[in-house]
Formats: C-alpha cells, structure tokens, sequence
C-alpha cells in the first residue's frame, strides 16, 4: 500500500496527488493546493479519462466555469 503523495505543479495549476483506501475500493484523490478542494476518481472514472480526447476535456479545462465564480455561485458555497 503506497502512502505516497505527488505534487504536480506548472504555471496554471498547483495539485498533489495520492491514493486513497478509505472507501471500498481503490480511489485517486486530487487536491488542489491553492483552494484546498478535493475531489476523487474511482477506476472507471480514470478510464473514461484514457479513453476521451482532449478536446472532450476544453468544457472543463475553462476557469470560468466553476473555479472564478464568486462565493454564493459555486453548488459548494452557501449564498
């Protein structure tokens, strides 16, 4: 069982990476270490990744959908 964490950084993102053994299964947690906000990909959802084309990724990839919103506007934060 690997306990160990990666850091990925470049001039758009700042991540660690690690795997998780909390749930039933084996998951990849992500983190974004500027926001501290955490998400997990289970096998399936890693392989739907494989298989997409980078451009099925550009929806996502724009900041504006989600990561620049002001507080109240995210389905994370209270209004």
């Amino acid at each position: 069982m690997c306990k160990e964490e990666f850091i990925l950084k470049n001039e758009f993102a700042h991540v660690s990476i690690k795997l998780d053994y909390s749930s039933n299964g084996v998951r990849l947690m992500i983190k974004d270490i500027r926001t501290q906000k955490v998400n997990y990909l289970d096998p399936l959802e890693l392989e739907s990744l494989a298989w997409c084309e980078h451009m099925d990724l550009h929806p996502i990839l724009d900041p504006s959908t989600s990561r620049w919103k002001g507080k109240g506007q995210s389905d994370f934060e209270p209004v």
